[in-house]
């Protein structure tokens, strides 16, 4: 049995034979039993075990953090109930001065005037003032006075003027002025610079 081969058949004898080679060449060649090198670690156990340490520690204090938190966010609550809440600077205003009026009142002053005058504190917090005039003798000024600071708001006294007068009931001129805080929002925003 002699078997001959044409052309043909080694050409593709040959493709053959190339194309096993070129697959065995990939196979284990490039793609080969290669063992990956390893990876070494930038800390060592001493280290990683301090980093674990450190880590515990901080989530420890998570707790005890946001109890804190709980207590000053309770305890401005608290401060702030003093705080005249009203929505506009105007109506802060009006309230102040119905206030020192109806407290006036209660201790028999009658009250005249309102003039008013605002100033930032932090940025948070504003102060709005208003001004009073009338008469009175001394004890139902103490009285105010003292009425003025036990109001449930913060309303304090910021300036106050004492006029002696001139009749037999030896009553008194006063010009008072009160203030009371107020959410920084309130007041316009000032534009503008200052000029050199």
């Amino acid at each position: 049995m002699n078997i001959k081969f044409g052309t043909i058949d080694r050409k593709s004898v040959l493709t053959l034979v190339g194309g096993v080679a070129l697959i065995l060449w990939v196979r284990f060649g490039i793609y080969g039993d290669h063992v990956a090198p390893s990876v070494t670690s930038a800390e060592t156990i001493p280290q990683a075990e301090l980093r674990l340490k450190n880590l515990r520690l901080a989530a420890g204090t998570v707790a005890a953090k946001e109890e804190r938190l709980k207590k000053a966010a309770a305890e401005l609550a608290e401060r702030e109930k003093g705080i005249m809440d009203a929505p506009t600077e105007s109506q802060a205003q009006a309230q102040l001065l119905e206030t020192v009026n109806n407290v006036a009142r209660s201790n028999g002053i009658s009250a005249q005037g309102g003039e008013f005058r605002d100033k930032p504190l932090t940025k948070d917090y504003a102060e709005v003032t208003a001004t009073v005039h009338f008469n009175c003798d001394i004890v139902q000024l103490v009285n105010l006075l003292a009425a003025l600071a036990d109001y449930p708001q913060i309303v304090a006294t910021q300036e106050m003027r004492i006029t002696g007068g001139n009749d037999k009931k030896k009553t008194i001129q006063v010009m008072l002025t009160v203030s009371t805080v107020v959410a920084r929002k309130l007041l316009p925003e000032k534009k503008g610079g200052t000029l050199f």
